[in-house]
């Protein structure tokens, strides 16, 4: 069985994961988040961005990308079109703030809510089901239903495809390197891990769209299996 050194007490695993996340969220938006207080009391303006990324969220998940415009999406945040323009000047200049908006308030979701489980966890928890019932969730937010539509768009849009796969490629870099050292027990086995992730992922989004056809009970069971599946792989991965 492959060692993974002493093991970090609580407090210690919990600090390490703040830092982490910061430091993992700052990658994806370089330019600092809303939880960002100091800069967000500095730059008020940079809440009504903030609230038109969310508003472009909301446009996108109802009308899909076809329908995503900057009309629509300053009526929606109750902006008015020289506010819109101030901050997005184009549609392309939109889309690109929304997929690093999805990206970011994916990665601040899962992270925030990881870190909260974990400071509440009791001793022998198992963390793979933790993880797996957090993704599970994530899956069905508002933002993952945007990603969902900006993925589907960017296989027959050239010009999103090259906004977006690289954006695309960025989270699933910085993601797998926080699932590295969230679970320590994969370190030895990072192809498991990523296989591990990938199954996951994969299982997820499928469920998620066809879960309407299947019914509860198969895709309770799909999840159950899965669930089973990659705790056989993390068994694996540590012999």
């Amino acid at each position: 069985m492959a060692s993974t050194g002493p093991a970090a007490g609580p407090a210690t695993a919990r600090r390490k994961g703040a830092t982490r996340r910061s430091q993992a969220l700052s990658r994806i938006r370089p330019g600092g988040g809303p939880d960002d207080r100091q800069r967000w009391q500095q730059r008020k303006a940079s809440l009504t961005r903030e609230g038109i990324l969310d508003a472009a969220v909301d446009s996108l998940v109802d009308t899909g990308y076809a329908g995503l415009s900057t009309n629509d999406v300053a009526r929606r945040a109750g902006v008015s079109r020289g506010a819109m323009h101030h901050h997005f000047a184009s549609r392309a200049d939109l889309v690109e703030g929304l997929i690093e908006h999805v990206f970011y308030h994916r990665m601040r979701q899962f992270l925030d809510d990881f870190l909260a489980r974990l400071k509440q966890a009791p001793p022998g928890q198992d963390p793979y089901r933790m993880a797996m019932d957090l993704h599970w969730r994530s899956v069905q937010s508002r933002e993952y239903g945007a990603f969902l539509r900006l993925a589907v768009a960017a296989r027959s849009d050239a010009a999103l495809a090259a906004i977006f796969t690289p954006a695309a490629r960025l989270y699933d870099e910085i993601w797998l390197g926080e699932m590295h050292h969230a679970f320590p027990q994969w370190r030895e086995a990072p192809e498991l891990m990523r296989l591990a992730n990938d199954v996951t992922q994969a299982v997820h989004s499928g469920v998620l769209i066809n879960g309407a056809t299947w019914g509860a009970e198969r895709s309770a069971a799909v999840l159950k299996r899965t669930a089973s599946l990659i705790e056989d792989l993390a068994q694996l991965a540590q012999t």
